[in-house]
């Protein structure tokens, strides 16, 4: 056995005596502080507020209800992160930071923060050793509710959600749009797809084509006025359903953006089976979703994977690993692609039917 009161002999590449990173733990440590920050300012609307006019610690005390030495304190941590910017004569202004925080910006990241950085996930991740050892998501134990029940009871958490994942596959869809030839496809069921964002950035892309929204009812209603608001209400259907049980047919590419993270294998497995029985030999399948490397080498994915870990029992996904989904539920992968984004394109084609 190791002794743990051993002297620690590890060298550097230069052969000198490593020693501990003091400074690097209380960077990350600082970190979750300043994420704690951002939620608090976003959550009183300070880079709308400023964004109108450059306001002082008072001003904006007065407009959000705070006590104005607190706020002042926010205020000064905020521009030292570099979310607003103080005019060295007590007023605060936005910066392009800030500005992806304000709510009248498109693909405004407000709700994003407002969901993960909200009471139920950070009750949530308080309980990430319990994830750990017990090997079970802890969402429910902590927030009282399974997250999917959480968003459909709370209005006000559905409608961040919905937002937050507009905000989100704005980023994603043109960097998807730059990798993926979307061109030969006629018909695409995007299964899902949220309130039809990210099938709306195809569509439009690709005015040849049409397609099919597929996500529970309450959640498609919520995209009606954005298909109508795109123009794409004769292009686009929404079709409220549950696709462990059914998958609109009549599609030659099938769509799935964020969709498997959020499940274990056993659940991807029966979503992936559900989309095979509506698709011909001839369709085209593709998971835009992260995809873990190899390695030690930071990477977005294998974050996220924790907060899938904790939220709902899903996971990121290595390329192995996407390769056993795939072909458990009866397709053959046939290429990744990289994109700019943090996620990439999983191309898979049906195993053809005997």
């Amino acid at each position: 056995m190791d002794d743990l009161n051993a002297p620690d002999e590890r060298t550097a590449g230069d052969g000198a005596p490593t020693r501990p990173d003091f400074d690097g733990v209380f960077a990350v440590v600082a970190q979750y502080w300043t994420a704690r920050a951002v939620h608090a300012g976003t959550a009183l609307g300070l880079p709308d507020l400023v964004a109108r006019a450059p306001r002082t610690a008072p001003e904006l005390a007065e407009l959000t209800g705070s006590d104005p030495r607190s706020l002042h304190r926010l205020l000064r941590a905020l521009a030292a992160v570099g979310v607003l910017r103080g005019d060295g004569g007590g007023r605060y202004t936005t910066t392009p930071l800030g500005d992806a925080l304000r709510t009248d910006v498109p693909g405004s990241l407000a709700s994003f923060v407002q969901m993960e950085l909200g009471e139920a996930h950070h009750l949530t991740w308080g309980r990430l050793v319990d994830a750990v050892r017990t090997g079970e998501p802890v969402f429910e134990r902590a927030v009282g509710r399974r997250i999917w029940d959480f968003f459909e009871t709370d209005p006000v958490m559905n409608d961040h959600l919905g937002k937050a994942m507009t905000g989100l596959t704005a980023m994603v869809a043109d960097a998807v749009l730059e990798a993926y030839d979307f061109a030969p496809y006629r018909r695409i069921v995007d299964v899902g797809g949220g309130e039809g964002g990210f099938l709306a950035s195809l569509l439009t892309a690709h005015p040849a084509a049409t397609g099919v929204v597929l996500d529970l009812p309450h959640v498609v209603e919520g995209g009606r006025a954005r298909i109508a608001g795109a123009g794409l209400t004769d292009r686009c259907e929404l079709v409220g359903g549950n696709f462990f049980e059914k998958v609109p047919e009549g599609g030659d590419l099938y769509t799935m953006k964020w969709v498997l993270h959020d499940w274990d294998d056993s659940a991807a497995v029966e979503i992936l089976r559900s989309c095979r029985r509506a698709m011909s030999d001839e369709a085209r399948l593709l998971v835009v979703d992260t995809v873990v490397p190899d390695g030690d080498d930071f990477s977005p994915s294998k974050i996220i994977d924790l907060n899938m870990m904790v939220l709902s029992g899903g996971r990121e996904r290595t390329a192995e690993e996407f390769d056993r989904l795939l072909t458990r539920a009866g397709f053959t992968l046939t290429r990744i692609l990289p994109t700019r984004s943090p996620s990439s394109a999983v191309e898979a084609v049906p195993i053809p039917s005997v």
